[in-house]
């Protein structure tokens, strides 16, 4: 059994038909294209609701493993309110955003709001699996910092700077790196 911040294997075989999964979208036919998808490779979505509010109402009541819900009906809310919702586990639930027109700002919306990714309309199910997959293998930790409450926002694994080094855990991962150096122990 691997530890629970210890990334998956490459290896990993997912197995998907197990997964309870709402979709929210207010367009019918969008919404019918991503149950599709999702169906091809084996996830039955257990919730399709039209309305964040209804949304809401589910995610008081009932545990999900996946939220995917559409950007244009005001999305950002619904995950601005899960994420702030205190409710175990739907808050950490992985959230994919989905969107027609993305724009940089749009991106950043979604980034904000707490959403783990954003898949532009319209969508193979190839890409849906791929962010499916990506949200399961993303190791990044849940921060709650002022107004964000969501995956940690960088993707990159920062190192520390050089010289002048203000964020406290790059400032701790200085010192452990400069302790295990002292001790002769490689970086890794």
């Amino acid at each position: 059994m691997s530890a629970v911040d210890e990334p998956l294997r490459e290896s990993a075989v997912f197995n998907l038909t197990g997964a309870v999964v709402m979709v929210v979208d207010d367009a019918p036919f969008s919404m019918e294209v991503t149950i599709q998808a999702l169906q091809g490779f084996g996830i039955r979505v257990k919730y399709a609701v039209r309305t964040p509010a209804e949304a809401m109402d589910l995610l008081k009541l009932y545990p999900i493993d996946l939220l995917i819900i559409d950007c244009e009906m005001d999305g950002h809310s619904l995950v601005r309110w899960l994420r702030r919702s205190g409710l175990e586990p739907n808050a950490y639930v992985p959230v994919i955003m989905t969107a027609s027109h993305v724009r940089r700002s749009k991106v950043a919306d979604v980034r904000d709001c707490g959403a783990n990714h954003l898949v532009t309309k319209p969508f193979s199910a190839a890409v849906v699996l791929e962010r499916i997959i990506w949200v399961a293998r993303d190791n990044r930790p849940f921060l709650e910092a002022g107004d964000y409450s969501g995956p940690d926002r960088r993707f990159k694994a920062s190192r520390p700077l050089k010289e002048n080094e203000r964020r406290a855990d790059m400032v701790r991962l200085a010192e452990h790196l400069s302790h295990k150096a002292a001790a002769g122990e490689p970086a890794a």
